[in-house]
């Protein structure tokens, strides 16, 4: 199967290309210059995976939460990108997609991602695992709240518990209490979103760029100004 994925909800940007059995990824630590690098990256994965836009089986996106900015560019890159090479859009929720690649560098049996808001502030997702296979996961719940509020949700699993986040020092210096348990997810990237697309283009329940949309959630309300 022939697929391009792009993360990049928070942190860094990066794209991965799997042609059959083959996956070439590429990262951009810049992410402040997210919306200039994003699509060269991908064409440049593309190239070096041997692929034009026109031979993809699907686009697979990361749809967040995350950065509400970084959201829209990622969605809409994919968009652009699925619609020239006119294939489906794979949109894959982002702390799903971590919690999946996170099971193979822990052994707790609950693992809840987290994702920077506001300043101290974290989107998160409860998942369980849900079987002996990698991956196979079971959604507890999901908010968003202060770093300090975390171990207070977290204490009915007795200390069996991972928080990945890719900045696990951030985490820590909000909430010392949870330092035990944060781990680092510099593991994951574009190429965690693969097998989500891969099974929703075999299932045919992929969607159309048209149909996709960021998980933004949370509300904007812009600033009024003063009388």
């Amino acid at each position: 199967m022939k697929i391009l994925a792009i993360e990049c909800t928070h942190q860094v940007a990066c794209v991965a290309v799997r042609n059959g059995n083959s996956t070439v990824a590429r990262l951009n630590g810049e992410w402040q210059k997210t919306a200039e690098v994003i699509v060269p990256l991908a064409m440049q994965a593309m190239s070096l995976a041997g692929l034009a836009p026109a031979a993809l089986d699907g686009v697979a996106v990361s749809s967040g939460p995350g950065s509400f900015t970084a959201l829209r560019i990622g969605m809409s890159a994919a968009k652009g990108i699925a619609y020239g090479a006119g294939c489906p859009l794979v949109p894959v929720p982002t702390l799903l997609a971590m919690a999946a690649a996170s099971c193979v560098h822990t052994e707790a049996c609950h693992i809840v991602p987290v994702i920077p808001s506001r300043p101290g502030e974290y989107f998160y997702s409860i998942f369980r695992r849900a079987g002996d296979a990698p991956g196979l996961l079971e959604e507890l719940g999901q908010g968003r709240c202060m770093a300090g509020e975390l171990a207070g949700l977290l204490a009915p699993f007795s200390g069996d518990v991972a928080l990945p986040a890719r900045d696990a020092a951030a985490v820590a210096s909000h909430a010392p209490e949870l330092a035990g348990f944060v781990l680092e997810a510099g593991f994951f990237t574009a190429e965690s979103l693969l097998p989500f697309a891969a099974s929703t283009l075999r299932n045919g329940s992929a969607a159309t760029a048209g149909e996709a949309s960021p998980d933004y959630r949370q509300i904007f309300v812009p600033l009024r100004k003063k009388q």
